[in-house]
């Protein structure tokens, strides 16, 4: 009898260690894929890959950005895993790389020295600077209160820190040059840096993982509120 409860208790602590296994082996995959991603970019940046036509809309940017954006959804809905890995993330660690679009100020240097239009410049790093100041704040709220995390204030900062993105690129779209009627109007400074390393890094890496970490939490928000839940724990 002592035996068969032996053997039923250790079941849980089997399964328990073959999903940490499985998700530290998920978690190497998703790190080695970010390595080789970011080493493609940087490679199709030096040859001159997103530059574009002044003339025509960026459309490499464009696919530079939505094309791991596609692969991440597709990863999210049609592979289980990948579902179970990010609906475990910490909202704590996510919220907390956020903190790093402060650096969206560096757009305002670029714009006092004549490389990028304030058009675009303004929005894209007031808006980078507002969501990376007010990520601190985020943490801490998730870390006193896990089920803030489902609250209508951790929904709306990730909703508004995609806004930015949207309103950025929309910005980016305007002053690339495509439109004689507003290169008149920005003193015919356009984003066509912006193509080039390394600043094209930001439109085709940097910018889709940042909108990869709120659709993290919107996706887990979304959970926890239905579950009623507080947000999970970190297991490193």
């Amino acid at each position: 009898m002592n035996m068969k409860n032996e053997t039923m208790g250790s079941i849980p602590e089997n399964v328990a260690s073959e999903l940490n296994n499985g998700r530290s082996a998920l978690k190497s995959i998703v790190f080695v894929a970010l390595a080789l991603w970011l080493g493609l970019v940087t490679f199709l940046g030096s040859q001159g890959a997103f530059v574009g036509s002044p003339d025509a809309p960026p459309v490499k940017i464009f696919l530079g950005l939505a094309i791991p954006l596609a692969v991440f959804f597709a990863a999210y809905f049609g592979w289980s895993e990948f579902r179970a890995f990010v609906l475990g993330a910490d909202l704590r660690v996510v919220a907390a790389m956020q903190a790093w679009r402060w650096a969206g100020q560096h757009f305002l240097f670029l714009h006092a020295h004549g490389v990028l239009p304030g058009l675009f410049a303004f929005p894209a790093g007031l808006g980078d600077m507002a969501i990376g100041i007010t990520a601190p704040w985020i943490v801490l709220s998730l870390v006193r209160n896990p089920s803030f995390a489902a609250s209508r204030r951790f929904v709306i900062w990730n909703i508004l820190g995609i806004v930015d993105f949207v309103v950025a690129v929309s910005m980016a779209v305007l002053c690339s040059g495509l439109f004689p009627g507003i290169n008149r109007l920005i003193g015919n400074v356009t984003t066509a840096p912006m193509a080039q390393l390394p600043l094209v890094l930001t439109p085709v890496y940097i910018v889709p993982i940042f909108i990869m970490l709120h659709v993290t939490a919107l996706f887990q928000a979304r959970q926890l509120a239905r579950s009623g839940k507080s947000a999970p724990a970190f297991n490193g």
